[in-house]
């Protein structure tokens, strides 16, 4: 390996490094939230989630992408955030933590205000079904070939996440996955590039 080819590695090395490195941070902490509740307070942080029409579970909208019922939810959600969330990194990084916090704040908003009383809503599914509709609606915007094919990746991967979005019992918060699928589509038209048409008038 000469000397060029190993500085192209190190550069790639060091692109992945920084494509990554948020949200693995994310998905540490999300762990380390999910370990110090089941060994300091056997699940009651849970109880910190979004509270539908209450007040107090207002505090939920930010806390609840940290929160997860048990590990294995969170095992279900960290490999499809971390999938989801470095594409959106890869194709609009400047824009992802504004990408996240609408998706966070409509997908947290809308189970607040539509969920069913006496419930308790929880997980990173929001944020994941943001990123979802968010590459999705991002490529209709930009219709350049590595919007459309990304999109068309995402499809072929993660088109199933789409049922979810769709009433169900199990105690899956699907109000959460439909509001960010609308979160991920208002962050898209907020902040996504626009193809530029030219149009020319006959004279």
């Amino acid at each position: 390996m000469n000397d060029t080819q190993q500085q192209r590695l190190q550069a790639a090395g060091v692109g992945a490094k920084r494509l990554l490195q948020p949200l693995l941070v994310f998905v540490a902490l999300m762990w380390l939230v999910e370990i110090f509740d089941w060994l300091l307070f056997n699940g009651a942080l849970d109880g910190l989630g979004i509270l539908p029409r209450q007040v107090a579970g207002l505090r939920g909208i930010p806390l609840a992408p940290l929160l997860h019922g048990s590990f294995g939810h969170l095992i279900a959600n960290t490999l499809p955030f971390l999938a989801l969330g470095a594409l959106v990194r890869l194709r609009h990084s400047r824009q992802f933590v504004t990408v996240s916090l609408i998706v966070i704040a409509v997908s947290g908003l809308g189970t607040w205000l539509f969920a069913p009383p006496h419930t308790v809503h929880i997980g990173a599914s929001g944020l994941i079904f943001g990123y979802f509709a968010f590459l999705l609606v991002a490529a209709y915007y930009e219709r350049s070939p590595g919007a459309l094919g990304l999109a068309l990746l995402v499809i072929v991967f993660y088109g199933g996440l789409l049922w979810g979005a769709l009433p169900q019992g199990n105690n899956i918060s699907w109000q959460g996955h439909l509001f960010g699928l609308i979160g991920g589509a208002l962050a898209a038209y907020a902040v996504a590039p626009r193809r530029i048409q030219i149009k020319i008038d006959p004279q």
